[in-house]
């Protein structure tokens, strides 16, 4: 017997668990290799990394802290599920960039490669959120939000966003860092822009 295709399958709890736990590790990895060679990028998780840069308060706490005012968003406008995981996956993503220079050595990583493979790591971890209807919080809340009730491009309007914030890099970073920032922020982007468009997933949470 044919499946019928037209009918999206329902994403499993154990599914969107795992989803959860690999998309968090892949933003942490690139939030790590960031960090290490002092990158920034869009969103929160720029907007936090820039804050650690300045301040020397750690990332994690930051991060976290940062996306409190969003859950609000997240209950009203994206409901309780999404608002619980993305909760979720923000204490992740803030407990593993905190753990996982313990865990594997990157005291020496060329900048390009930083941003390149970073930029790649957060945005395919960030595809993976999206498309089990979880997130790392903030401003991915708000796109993800445009998306399903305004055919917004959840990656174009990240990637305004994210110019914005990354142009307060350059009051606080050195050009070239910028400008490796912005290279993966495109490469970020652009993997979300190309891959998670309204109607090309069918499975749902």
């Amino acid at each position: 017997m044919t499946p019928d295709l037209a009918t999206p399958s329902r994403h499993t709890l154990p599914e969107d668990l795992f989803a959860m736990l690999i998309g968090t590790m892949l933003v942490s990895l690139g939030i790590a290799f960031y960090s290490e060679v002092q990158l920034a990028t869009g969103s929160t998780a720029g907007l936090a990394l820039l804050l650690q840069y300045a301040t020397g308060i750690p990332f994690g706490w930051l991060f976290f802290s940062i996306n409190l005012p969003f859950y609000a968003l997240a209950f009203l406008r994206m409901g309780w599920p999404f608002a619980v995981k993305t909760m979720i996956c923000v204490g992740l993503v803030s407990y593993f960039s905190s753990q996982i220079p313990g865990w594997i050595g990157i005291s020496d990583i060329h900048p390009l490669f930083a941003s390149l493979v970073g930029g790649g790591l957060i945005g395919l971890g960030i595809l993976s959120l999206f498309r089990h209807k979880a997130s790392v919080g903030g401003i991915n809340i708000l796109a993800l939000y445009l998306q399903e009730n305004f055919g917004l491009r959840a990656g174009y309007f990240q990637l305004a966003v994210d110019a914005a914030i990354l142009f307060a890099a350059f009051f606080i970073l050195p050009l070239d860092r910028v400008l490796y920032s912005i290279l993966g922020a495109l490469v970020l982007n652009f993997i979300v822009a190309l891959n998670h468009k309204p109607g090309r997933y069918v499975g749902f949470s």
